[in-house]
């Protein structure tokens, strides 16, 4: 398990710098966190909000406006990990979905459709790594920056389970997915702006399939962070789509 700081208990510091930092209030609770004010989170978000909206393949500023706006959602996700067993042990342990964590040479050879081959199958396709995941700096909990942190890690295990690609389209479908499931304003935000990039004949398809079909999955399904997919890899991904309660992609 790791052990993590609360609030309450800023980690011990040394030196007459760090001295002032803490008499100020400004503790840096994790590696990279950054404290800040209100104001200056409203502004982050502000300016995030519009760059991400302005290039959606903006993921810094995707992270940015993700974390200064998640004030609401995140320790509500958070508690929902601490009320389901398996999701409490993931926030215990705080496993982490990176290449140094993974055995991808174990999990090209599972069977087709397991969750370990088709989540490889999706990295290799779409060209993408875990490893792209920004860190988080602008929450101010330590295990709420862990559970903005697992999310990122797990919207890979998203699309493969949604069935959905990297380009625009896919894109949207999940954020819709996660905007029902998360509440985080940033899903909101990129599943309600996110379509003004597709075409008249991707918008139809958007709105007369896929769009119900994640709204309907989004409600259906259980908290997606409550599943501890590093020990589902053998597991068939319509099993623990059956079981998490999200429905077959149109």
């Amino acid at each position: 398990g790791s052990a993590g700081l609360s609030r309450s208990e800023p980690r011990a510091r040394q030196g007459h710098g760090q001295e002032e930092e803490e008499e100020e209030g400004c503790y840096r609770l994790y590696p990279g966190h950054i404290p800040t004010s209100p104001l200056q989170k409203a502004l982050l978000a502000a300016g995030s909000a519009v760059m991400a909206l302005y290039d959606p393949y903006r993921h810094d500023m995707v992270a940015v406006l993700g974390e200064t706006t998640g004030c609401l959602a995140l320790p509500n996700l958070r508690d929902k990990m601490k009320h389901h067993p398996e999701g409490y042990r993931i926030l215990q342990e705080r496993p982490r979905i990176r290449l140094s964590t993974l055995d991808m040479s174990r999990l090209r050879g599972l069977p087709d459709g397991s969750l370990g081959r088709e989540y490889v199958r999706f990295l290799e396709d779409n060209k993408v790594s875990p490893d792209t995941r920004m860190p988080p700096k602008f929450v101010d909990d330590e295990e709420l920056a862990y559970v903005i942190q697992r999310y990122r890690e797990v919207h890979d295990m998203m699309h493969t389970l949604l069935g959905m690609p990297t380009n625009m389209l896919g894109e949207v479908v999940v954020k819709w997915f996660e905007a029902v499931q998360t509440g985080l304003p940033m899903c909101v935000l990129g599943a309600a702006f996110g379509p003004i990039h597709l075409s008249a004949r991707k918008l139809q398809v958007l709105a007369t399939e896929l769009v119900p079909w994640a709204i309907r999955s989004g409600r259906n399904a259980s908290c997606i962070l409550n599943v501890y997919y590093e020990q589902r890899w053998e597991q068939p991904v319509e099993s623990l789509r059956e079981e998490i309660g999200i429905f077959p992609p149109p």
